[in-house]
């Protein structure tokens, strides 16, 4: 196996840019998924990776080794598809065969000992003589994932595996991949704009947004200390709010709030009149509230089987609350507790501050 690093990576198709000074770093045998919406070039970095396109600018690295026009096939990667690009005319076994042709076997296995061994950790023991056509999609996907590591590749790719799946396959699709790649120990990037799909498989993730890197940290910290304002709106829900640091509180609209982080956030500090954004999880609003408690009007209810999703609309701004109980009332009061509160980004005049501070120190 080996290790994977993008450095300063860029890249342009027809004067529009895809990515911007990509840096990414994935450890041998870690699970690694890029995370972020359509269109934020996920897709281009893994190929990029693969050898399907080159980069502008910046280089890719399997350990020491530079892959500046290496061609695909040369990489040592194997490849999973949105689409699964199985190939028709050919049984199950011959297409978990057919990237053998250029490779061999790895280690002293036969050919069908190989498709056995494969189609056994893929929980399809026994279709080497199936058609595709005859397959679902689960198994179809999984035939596909059992083809890109018959060659024992160092590295898999894994480019939006299951968004043609439905929901429930596709929660038992990535625990399987999961296993699989855990059992082999394979370094594997896997590509989703699927957030809680991101969340519940990898080892770290990297949420990226207009061609760039945003954050980089294991699923639990960048959940709960999101970066940037994008971070925090677009991995799980959240409601954020923007103020000016009034005193030890930030005055959003004619309420002031305390916040447990205020000023500690990457020692930035936030003197008065600065602007601050701060996030508080759906989960941390609470209906009987000690602290910044706020009063707004209910505007929808939603069942999600194991709580409800109410949304609120407080002074103009949306808010939404995860509640054990459907709630009766028009209105309700809600608030949080400052510790539960996450500073997101300080105005510049509060980084302006923090910048003077640090040169003096």
């Amino acid at each position: 196996m080996t290790d994977l690093h993008l450095d300063g990576i860029s890249k342009s198709f027809g004067g529009v840019t895809a990515l911007r000074d990509v840096n990414l770093d994935v450890e041998d045998g870690e699970f690694f998924t890029l995370v972020g919406p359509s269109g934020c070039g996920k897709t281009t970095t893994l190929r990029a990776v693969a050898g399907f396109e080159s980069p502008d600018e910046g280089a890719v690295r399997f350990g020491d080794r530079g892959m500046a026009g290496v061609p695909p096939e040369d990489r040592d990667v194997g490849v999973v598809f949105q689409n699964y690009a199985l190939f028709a005319h050919m049984t199950v076994g011959e297409n978990v065969a057919y990237g053998l042709r250029f490779r061999g076997t790895p280690g002293d296995q036969s050919k069908e000992a190989r498709v056995a061994d494969l189609l056994d950790l893929v929980d399809l023991a026994g279709f080497e003589e199936r058609d595709p056509d005859a397959l679902s999609g689960g198994q179809r996907q999984r035939v596909a994932l059992a083809r890109a590591l018959a060659p024992g590749p160092d590295v898999l790719l894994l480019d939006e595996p299951m968004s043609a799946l439905d929901a429930r396959l596709r929660k038992d699709l990535r625990t399987q991949v999961k296993r699989i790649q855990s059992e082999l120990g394979i370094t594997t990037v896997y590509v989703t704009h699927d957030q809680e799909e991101a969340l519940a498989v990898s080892d770290r993730v990297a949420v990226m947004h207009d061609g760039r890197v945003e954050q980089v940290g294991r699923p639990e910290d960048v959940y709960r200390r999101p970066e940037t304002r994008f971070v925090a709106e677009f991995l799980g829900e959240n409601n954020v709010f923007a103020g000016e640091v009034d005193g030890e509180a930030v005055r959003v609209g004619e309420r002031s709030f305390r916040l447990g982080d205020l000023g500690a956030s990457d020692d930035r500090d936030a003197p008065d009149g600065s602007t601050v954004t701060f996030c508080v999880r759906p989960e941390h609003l609470a209906r009987d509230p000690v602290e910044n408690v706020v009063e707004a009007a209910v505007e929808a209810v939603e069942f999600l089987g194991e709580s409800f999703r109410v949304h609120l609309d407080w002074q103009g701004q949306r808010l939404t609350l995860r509640a054990d109980e459907r709630p009766t009332a028009e209105r309700l009061t809600v608030g949080f507790d400052p510790e539960d509160a996450h500073v997101v980004s300080v105005g510049e005049r509060a980084q302006a501050v923090a910048d003077r501070r640090r040169v003096d120190d």
